[in-house]
């Protein structure tokens, strides 16, 4: 910041400045005492050029912490006293024996009392010693110290361990960790929630060469089920056109409406052309209000608090017959859970490898589960023998299907396409680099 510097001339105001000013009030200002503002601002230009503002400059920039002291304190005070003549003299004649004290000492024989406890002398070797010397000596050592050289340097800097924080680990070589979920017991997509085997034993309708009785059975199900879902096709298609209809139907009278509401009032012929003002004439009666007396105030009263007891007996009425339906539907759950447990009791390890599987509704994934090959041939492709049966299904879908079904794994959509990384072109730009 640069320095402010006072006009040339002189800086004090006019002589007259205690002098009450004669003139108005619009030049007051001719006569007004700045010599405290010239002052401070001549102090913050000297402050400026010294080095900054003292009251802006922190205390560190003022003053310092002295440790060292001063030297020329240590000059300018007295060194010390010389010693007086007779400390000199008492000093020369002073004697190699000490003076003899005036205090009572007491004697050799003198005790408080107290005879000290016996302790066994050990100024003499013992024989146990003297054989561990004489072992020594004859160059057999109990625990022998090998010497061996320092692989390290003593003086040379301890390196510093890098912290975690540093460090990057590399977990390439590690070994993997299985899941959590690999723990947990899987889902089974079974209505009943068992574990069915993961090849169930065929029925005896599966048969290359089945009986008639149990292969019409199973020709005549797959029959029906083939043609409910015929008829469940063309109620959905007849559904979607009844639906297709209804929009344009409706969307027609949509229009219809449009078009009528955009006509012009004034192309229709209004009903209340030909009628007469005559309404302003007939006048409504009104009856009057009438002040409530202390009877009908209080009948009003009993009114209202019948009705509060009225509901309040409902209340009570409803609630206890919930209690009694809550009740009711506890001991039927228990009566349904008990069934249900017999009932899996009861079933065998044959029901569990059934092949008439069915779902539960809500399955695991996005996706949904695939629907089971047809497991079945016509009459005419039956065959008497398994050499000229021909092959067919696909045993990887059997077993994929299978991992579904068991809840081993979630049913995924087939991915043909899949995404790959993005890569960006660019020239390093060493070329900028310049060294001076």
């Amino acid at each position: 910041m640069p320095a402010l510097q006072p006009r040339a001339g002189p800086t004090e105001a006019p002589a007259t400045y205690k002098q009450p000013s004669r003139k108005g009030k619009k030049a007051w200002r001719k006569n007004v005492d700045v010599t405290e503002v010239t002052k401070g601002l001549d102090e913050l230009n000297e402050e400026l050029i010294k080095g900054g503002v003292i009251a802006e400059r922190a205390s560190d920039e003022l003053f310092t912490l002295d440790t060292v002291g001063d030297a020329a304190i240590t000059k300018r005070l007295p060194k010390t006293s010389k010693p007086l003549k007779a400390d000199e003299i008492i000093a020369a004649r002073n004697s190699a024996i000490p003076a003899v004290s005036m205090r009572k000492r007491p004697g050799d024989k003198t005790s408080d009392g107290i005879i000290p406890p016996k302790r066994a002398r050990r100024e003499y070797v013992t024989v146990k010693e003297l054989s561990r010397l004489r072992k020594i000596a004859d160059g057999d050592h109990e625990s022998t110290v090998e010497v061996v050289d320092a692989a390290y340097d003593p003086w040379a800097a301890v390196p510093e361990e890098p912290t975690t924080s540093d460090v990057v680990k590399d977990k390439r070589n590690d070994p993997r960790k299985a899941p959590k979920s690999l723990k947990q017991k899987s889902i089974s997509l079974i209505a009943n929630g068992k574990t069915i085997a993961a090849v169930p034993n065929p029925a005896g309708d599966y048969s290359y060469n089945p009986r008639f009785e149990d292969y019409e059975a199973r020709y005549t199900e797959e029959c029906n089920k083939a043609v409910e879902a015929e008829n469940k096709r063309l109620a959905d298609e007849e559904a979607d056109r009844l639906k297709a209809e209804a929009a344009a139907r409706s969307a027609a009278e949509a229009d219809a409406a449009e078009a009528r509401a955009e006509l012009s009032e004034w192309d229709e012929d209004s009903e209340w052309e030909g009628v007469q003002s005559g309404g302003e004439e007939l006048r409504q009666t009104v009856k009057p209000k009438k002040r409530k007396s202390p009877a009908d105030r209080n009948r009003v009263l009993r009114r209202k608090a019948e009705e509060r007891r009225l509901r309040h007996e409902a209340k009570t009425k409803t609630r206890k017959e919930q209690l009694e339906m809550i009740k009711q539907i506890a001991q039927e759950v228990a009566e349904r859970d008990q069934a249900l447990e017999a009932a899996k009791a009861e079933e065998s390890d044959a029901s569990l490898a059934s092949n008439d599987e069915k779902l539960r509704r809500k399955q695991l994934g996005r996706m949904k589960l695939p629907e089971k090959d047809l497991e079945l041939v016509l009459p005419d492709e039956l065959q008497d023998s398994l050499r000229l049966l021909k092959p067919q299904g696909n045993l990887l879908k059997d077993r994929y299907r299978s991992l579904l079904v068991r809840g081993r794994m979630e049913s995924r959509r087939r991915i043909t396409f899949r995404k790959q990384a993005r890569t960006t072109i660019t020239e390093k730009w060493t070329y900028k680099d310049f060294t001076i």
